[in-house]
């Protein structure tokens, strides 16, 4: 078991971490009947895509000589309607100064564009990933 959720009413619900024991409120969005006071479940699935992103370029980066540390990613998630879903994702990833190789920019963006979640969503979820090296 990963995790176990409860429904808490007034559409939020708990989700714990077994593990940890680190807990995730989530809430539905104003436009969807909800107070939107925490992540909505799709805003937690867009957010998975960026910080699953970010985990495997570290793990590339921990395997050789460079850093990642201090990089930050913006997500804006784009819903659709009929049926309600995630139309697309907007990732933009800013890299801290540094001067990263060419080689290691295409090592890091393939990492990221190949990450789990990445590869587990839908097809039709567009992905828009910008990279930004400062």
């Amino acid at each position: 078991m990963t995790s176990s959720i409860t429904y808490e009413g007034s559409l939020r619900t708990q989700a714990m971490h077994l593990r940890s024991g680190t807990v995730i409120i989530s809430d539905a969005p104003t436009d969807n009947h909800g107070k939107g006071e925490a992540f909505s479940p799709t805003d937690l699935t867009a957010t998975s895509l960026a910080s699953c992103m970010l985990t495997i370029m570290g793990i590339k980066a921990d395997n050789s000589d460079y850093s990642i540390d201090g990089t930050k990613a913006e997500v804006k998630k784009i819903m659709v309607s009929n049926p309600r879903r995630i139309g697309a994702i907007e990732v933009k990833i800013t890299f801290p100064a540094n001067n990263y190789t060419d080689k290691t920019k295409k090592i890091l963006e393939h990492a990221a564009l190949n990450c789990p979640v990445a590869l587990s969503l839908s097809e039709n979820i567009e992905q828009r990933v910008n990279f930004v090296y400062t």
